[in-house]
């Protein structure tokens, strides 16, 4: 049996189009069928984020597809579903996002040891155009001078033709 949480969906664009500041991990209130189909990994977080309303937290815009052996009593796929998260922290979200004008937007969806799906969500503020360019290209240097390395270490252990 695998041990540690178990992956189900996450938010690539958040962090190509974000610049993560904080994160927390809430508990989501599902329906029967919806957690079904959270672990059979039916989920989308892509136009997902996070609204604080009535010192409620809810997760709004996620896709998790209706149920395949599901009956007439399906869930609805964009529905907004409650976090779960404790005072202290809805208020601390809350200020911060008013604040600073930062936005709220879920990060990984996974269902941890006990069975239970949470959220990894975070505190975030938007990349300009520029600051996307200048990512992409600090992570192209870096896997280049990964790979130069990875290559001088090949060359020194093989005697330089490549043969170990």
């Amino acid at each position: 049996m695998p041990t540690g949480p178990r992956t189900v969906a996450t938010n690539r664009k958040a962090r190509h189009d974000y610049f993560i500041e904080e994160t927390f991990e809430a508990g989501i209130a599902l329906t029967g069928t919806e957690i079904k189909s959270v672990r059979a990994g039916s989920v989308n977080l892509r136009e997902g984020f996070v609204l604080v309303r009535n010192g409620e937290a809810w997760l709004m815009g996620v896709h998790i597809a209706q149920y395949r052996h599901g009956n007439r009593s399906n869930h609805e796929e964009t529905r907004s579903r409650k976090l779960l998260l404790h005072r202290r922290q809805i208020d601390h979200l809350h200020a911060r996002a008013t604040q600073r004008n930062w936005t709220i937007v879920p990060l990984r969806m996974y269902i941890n040891d006990a069975g239970l799906a949470k959220v990894q969500i975070a505190l975030v503020r938007g990349k300009r155009q520029y600051d996307k360019r200048q990512s992409i290209a600090r992570r192209d240097a870096e896997r280049d001078a990964e790979r130069d390395v990875n290559r001088a270490l090949k060359q020194r252990y093989t005697g330089g033709n490549g043969r170990a």
